[in-house]
Parts: C-alpha cells; sequence; structure tokens
C-alpha cells in the first residue's frame, strides 16, 4: 500500500510541474526530479522505460544519473576511473594497447 502511494504521488508531482513552473524560482525543476525520482522507485515498468531511453540517447542517461544521484551511476563513474588509471599505468610499463 505504501508503494503505491508513493507511486501516486510521483506521478502527482510529475503531473504538477508545469503549474510550478510558471511560479517565479527553479520550483519546478525540484518539483520534476522529486516526482520522478519517486516514481522510478516504485515502478519497475518505469525503471524499465528510463534504462530503454538511457541506451537510447546516452547524453540524456548521464546527467539524468548524475542529477539523480543514483548508486548505478557512482559504480559506474568509479569502475570507469579504475579502468583509465589501469590503462595509464599499463602504457607507463610499456605494455600494448588492447584493442576491444
Amino acid at each position: 500500500m505504501i508503494r503505491i502511494t508513493l507511486l501516486v504521488t510521483g506521478a502527482l508531482l510529475i503531473l504538477v510541474t508545469p503549474l510550478v513552473g510558471i511560479l517565479p524560482g527553479p520550483g519546478g525543476i525540484f518539483t520534476f526530479a522529486a516526482g520522478l525520482v519517486l516514481v522510478l522507485q516504485n515502478s519497475t515498468w518505469a525503471r524499465g522505460r528510463f534504462v530503454r531511453l538511457k541506451r537510447r540517447w546516452p547524453r540524456f542517461g548521464h546527467y539524468a544519473d548524475m542529477a539523480l544521484r543514483r548508486r548505478s551511476f557512482r559504480q559506474r563513474q568509479k569502475r570507469d576511473r579504475e579502468a583509465a588509471e589501469a590503462r595509464a599505468e599499463a602504457a607507463l610499463l610499456g605494455f600494448p594497447q588492447e584493442s576491444r
């Protein structure tokens, strides 16, 4: 019951965003972000659609993950950083670059 309530609250926040966006200030951005977070946390269907959207437009997905501070985004950043460090260390030691 709580999950459904949170999902409906998130959907309402997303629907109210245009009304809040009319008011001066950045209220619409925060209202939309809060609604999106609630919907993504409580709906498997919405999460699947979001993943498909991120695959189609990776730059949007990057900014969305960064804005939502998703754990998967932080893990991906850490993994990419470690891989870059490993490549730099291998180049310093004279190992040939692997092509994938």
